[in-house]
């Protein structure tokens, strides 16, 4: 029972005056029970409270607490015993164990590890856990502020008052938790920090595993991932599945507006809505893979989720983390692997989120020149700090092992390897010897690599790196940064604008198509006409095509047809394989009643039959960044436009691809190939089947013992207009 109340006089005036004020810093120090003389003195810090009684472990009564000033309710035990809290609010009754008398619950291996960078678990032991202490349920929170005087959890469950459950902190690591018990997953919650004597703003979890729907920003307390997969086989297949040898047809999407849940507009689809969908369709067009735009949550839809600020949390915009696992799921049993944008190079500046998070920049760099960027108006992640570098390797294994994702595209590579970056003379500080070079974020990019290849074999990490950076895809152990691809953003550009070009000047531009050959093999390039080509005022892929609408229809299924027997892997972003002729928009769905006329069903039946191609002959995938598959035949043909190679694959495949850059059938046209005898068109992308003229060479032809090009034997074609002829020999 309680032996009796103690008074204002033997409490500690500092601390009292610390509590009343919200800036005691170590509230364990003074709250829940301490010994004193063989007696346990019991201090509850319950600001707007009416009235706390103390209860035995059973339930029982000891007395009711004796409010010394406001919010403070003190009692004394005879004896130390286990105890619980009865607590009366204006709106009822609150019955709970004391967070203040639990010991503390991180472990010091988890600091240590998070202090030097190596925590690979975050998402398992940052942030909200469920937890259980002594049979007792609750929730774990911990959180990384190592410059604030205090901080607390607020939430619903304590009307967002942060006097009510400020943490604890272990100072070696600057890291805080408290264990507050009976909450459970659902619960809305943010960090309260005061820095130095200023109350900063609600901050979200940085390792929060699920947010409010935006644009509400709390984050919300969430059961690890608690999901059935059924993915075994292709994850154990999946390091041969993505082999360089390998096929890697990539269709880019952006979730919210693929569609939407009725032909009028209305809501974007969730992820059961878009396995039903997607998936199906994504298998009979022939992709590989899936990349999704970021789906981290971001605050601002127009992102694109390009700004992320929970990089453990998918967005709720689309359902639940388990949904969105069973999405990936679905994806894996359908046979279509899933890659996911990533973004380890920036932040925005919400006031909930990353900036200032402790009133001083922890997450960012210090310096303006060093940690803002001027294109985004975005903050840039330090690297360098080893908590930070940590932070965000724990971020990648956190999609690719939780949601078992198959790959990451790291965005914006270029801006995190140069400290002058987008900046002018005298806006950027050079590095420690005194260069341009980031080494923060490279040392980052080559532990992410290795780590990667190490702890999730089979996993592809991409870099959209758009400078001449050497060694982008090389190993890290021959000095390179060790991605398994590298965007091909020259290739892009130089062909993009030559296709843009009038057929009749394309003559002047003939080495815009044949420059990117003498790089193609320095590094394994994916050939990307991604989301970026197609905004912001670019218009879109069917729209940059010159000419009348024949014209423009027969350039697209050219430059289609061209990509996909260029070496290099492929990615197309979603509405350019149905030609939308309006710029995307991602408040919107694409324009899928386009495919109601001929020319948009001949773009989308093409695509599928040269995926198709791509998928069945190995010269088209192997050795697709090896010098030895691929030969020029003819590439100085700038007169007409012409250009034609040989593509080879491994056991002596081997495919003859021609284009005709120009709106005139070129007759009687002669290549020398390597094999005599018969030779099978096995795609024209000017037949009927694709809405075009029927033009060109189709079926059967044989060669004839006239050398040309270096070969033994020739071809006599009919190239069609603005057309690509692919043959096999023997077939």
């Amino acid at each position: 029972m309680v032996d009796r109340i103690t008074g204002s006089d033997s409490a500690d005036r500092l601390q009292v005056q610390a509590l009343l004020r919200a800036e005691h810093g170590d509230p364990f120090a003074f709250l829940g029970a301490h010994e004193q003389d063989g007696q346990a003195i019991v201090r509850s810090w319950q600001p707007g409270a009416l009235e706390v009684e103390l209860l035995d472990a059973q339930g029982g009564s000891l007395g009711r607490m004796q409010e010394q000033v406001p919010g403070l309710f003190t009692a004394q035990l005879a004896s130390p015993q286990p105890y619980r809290l009865r607590i009366h609010w204006a709106g009822g009754v609150q019955e709970t164990e004391d967070p203040y008398s639990f010991a503390p619950q991180l472990g010091e291996l988890d600091i240590h590890l998070f202090a030097e960078g190596n925590h690979r678990q975050l998402g398992r032991c940052f942030g909200a856990q469920l937890w259980q202490v002594d049979g007792v349920a609750g929730v774990r929170f911990v959180v990384w502020a190592p410059n604030a005087r205090r901080v607390s959890v607020v939430g619903h469950f304590n009307s967002w008052d942060g006097r009510r459950h400020p943490m604890r902190l272990h100072p070696s690591a600057g890291v805080w938790e408290l264990f507050i018990p009976r909450l459970g997953p659902g619960e809305l919650y943010k960090y309260e920090i005061l820095s130095g004597d200023e109350l900063l703003p609600l901050k979200a979890d940085p390792v929060a595993l699920a947010t409010e729907m935006p644009p509400a920003t709390a984050s919300v307390v969430a059961a690890g991932l608690d999901f059935h997969w059924d993915d075994r086989e292709w994850m154990t297949q999946r390091q041969q599945q993505q082999s360089r040898d390998k096929p890697l047809s990539i269709y880019e999407v952006h979730a919210g507006s693929w569609r939407h849940a009725s032909e009028a507009g209305g809501e974007p689809l969730n992820w059961a809505q878009l396995a039903e969908q997607l998936i199906p369709y994504v298998v009979d067009m022939g992709f590989s893979h899936i990349e999704l735009l970021p789906v981290m949550e971001h605050p601002f839809g127009g992102s694109w989720g390009y700004q992320p600020l929970s990089q453990f949390a998918p967005t709720a915009r689309y359902g639940t983390p388990e949904e969105f696992a069973a999405f990936v799921n679905a994806c894996h049993l359908a046979g279509i692997g899933v890659i996911l944008d990533w973004v380890p190079a920036h932040f925005p500046g919400d006031a909930h989120g990353l900036g200032l998070f402790d009133g001083t920049a922890l997450y960012e760099y210090a310096h303006p020149f060093e940690g803002w960027h001027p294109d985004w108006d975005t903050h840039i992640y330090n690297l360098g700090r080893t908590e930070v570098h940590g932070f965000m390797l724990a971020s990648a294994l956190h999609w690719l092992r939780e949601y078992h994702v198959d790959g990451l595209r790291v965005d914006a590579v270029a801006s995190m390897l140069y400290r002058d970056y987008s900046r002018k003379s005298g806006e950027w500080i050079p590095n420690r010897h005194g260069g341009r070079e980031n080494l923060e974020a490279i040392a980052f990019l080559r532990h992410l690599n290795d780590v990667v290849s190490t702890e999730v074999p089979g996993a592809l990490v991409i870099a959209e790196e758009s400078t001449a950076w050497p060694g982008v895809s090389q190993p890290t152990q021959q000095g390179g940064l060790g991605f398994s691809g590298k965007w091909n953003m020259g290739w892009m550009h130089d062909t993009l604008n030559y296709i843009s070009e009038d057929p009749l000047h394309r003559r002047y531009h003939h080495q815009q198509i044949t420059f990117g050959l003498l790089y193609a093999f320095t590094e394994h390039f994916i050939l990307p006409i991604s989301h970026d080509e197609v905004v912001h005022g670019k218009g879109s892929l069917l729209g940059k095509m010159p000419g009348d609408r024949w014209q423009q229809f027969a350039n697209l299924r050219l430059y289609l047809s061209f990509m996909w027997s260029h070496p290099g892997k492929k990615l197309l972003f979603m509405g350019c394989e149905i030609g939308q002729w309006r710029e995307w928009g991602h408040d919107r769905q694409l324009d899928w009643y386009l495919l109601q006329y001929d020319e948009h069903r001949g773009v989308r039946d093409l695509l599928r039959e040269l995926n198709r191609l791509y998928r069945q002959q190995p010269a088209l995938h192997q050795r697709d960044d090896s010098a030895d598959g691929f030969q020029w035949l003819i590439g100085d043909d700038s007169s007409n436009s012409v250009y034609a190679w040989l593509r080879r694959g491994g056991d002596g495949a081997m495919l003859l691809v021609v284009h005709n850059f120009t709106p005139v059938v070129r007759s009687g046209y002669r290549i020398g190939v390597p094999q005599p005898g018969r030779w099978q068109v096995l795609l024209n992308s000017d037949a009927h089947a694709w809405s075009g003229s029927g033009a060109g060479s189709q079926g059967e032809l044989h060669t004839e013992p006239r050398q040309s090009h270096g070969e033994p034997c020739s071809l006599v074609l009919d190239l069609p207009p603005l057309g690509c002829l692919i043959l096999g020999p023997g077939v």
